[in-house]
């Protein structure tokens, strides 16, 4: 069973940065694609990032396309996402999940991590 656990949310101000990591454990990653998503209170999971294990193609959505960097570590199983310019309506909680494939659907997405807070202050 993969384990999935976020870590490196906070409070920043507007234009500041913060990284997140997704550490994996019980599984195989050679195969799997890894995506970022974030929910805001009252709205939809929402697609952010995705990066595959091998070869690290990367896809963003279009709201943090050139703000935001997707990477890998296959070492050390983890997966980063590095947020900067970051504006109040990045305020979410950030989930990383497991693919077949690269994909921007939630549904494509199993063993999701349990979130980490992400709060942007004006």
């Amino acid at each position: 069973q993969v384990q999935l656990v976020e870590s490196g949310g906070g409070l920043v101000q507007a234009g500041g940065s913060l990284r997140l990591s997704c550490a994996s454990s019980g599984g195989t990653f050679s195969s799997y694609a890894m995506g970022w998503f974030c929910q805001a209170p009252g709205k939809e999971r929402e697609f952010v990032a995705a990066v595959t294990w091998r070869g690290g193609s990367t896809t963003y959505a279009r709201s943090v396309q050139g703000r935001f960097t997707v990477s890998r570590d296959s070492a050390e199983n983890t997966v980063y996402l590095q947020m900067n310019s970051l504006k109040p309506e990045d305020t979410a909680v950030y989930f990383c999940a497991t693919a077949r494939y690269l994909a921007v659907s939630a549904s494509a997405y199993n063993n999701w991590g349990q979130g980490t807070q992400v709060t942007v202050s004006s």
